[in-house]
């Protein structure tokens, strides 16, 4: 996938984390590098997700990585996002994807994007907590 400096630098921000970011967040970790202005961020963001490279997590207005190889042929992404330790994990279901495509044909509807937020206590958290 060819990139851009800024896409660049955004993306490998994104894959060294294990948390989502905030647009802000990778402005203030990347201005070192030389991006300054929110708008530099914002371009290369949607540069990536584009590309299918980013996912916006929109429950909490933040940017991960694509964790799925070739994600862009996933009908649905699901993320699980553990509260008390940020992580945020990717993955894909097909009988979830089956099932929100027939919900969308029952109702006449064409769905441009798929994307299933669950918010919860990862394993490796509700064991530290026991």
């Amino acid at each position: 996938m060819q990139m851009g400096r800024n896409e660049d630098l955004v993306y490998q921000l994104l894959t060294e984390t294990s948390t989502p970011m905030s647009a802000y967040d990778i402005l203030d970790a990347l201005r070192p590098e030389g991006l300054r202005a929110p708008l530099q961020v914002y371009r290369a963001l949607t540069k990536l997700i584009d590309k299918g490279a980013v996912h916006r997590i929109e429950s909490i207005n933040a940017f991960v990585a694509c964790s799925q190889h070739d994600c862009g042929s996933h009908a649905t992404s699901i993320f699980m996002l553990c509260t008390e330790c940020d992580t945020a994990h990717e993955f894909s279901d097909p009988a979830l994807a089956t099932a929100m495509d027939g919900l969308c044909g029952d109702r006449d509807f064409s769905a441009t994007r798929k994307l299933v937020e669950i918010t919860g206590i990862c394993g490796r958290c509700k064991q530290t907590a026991n």
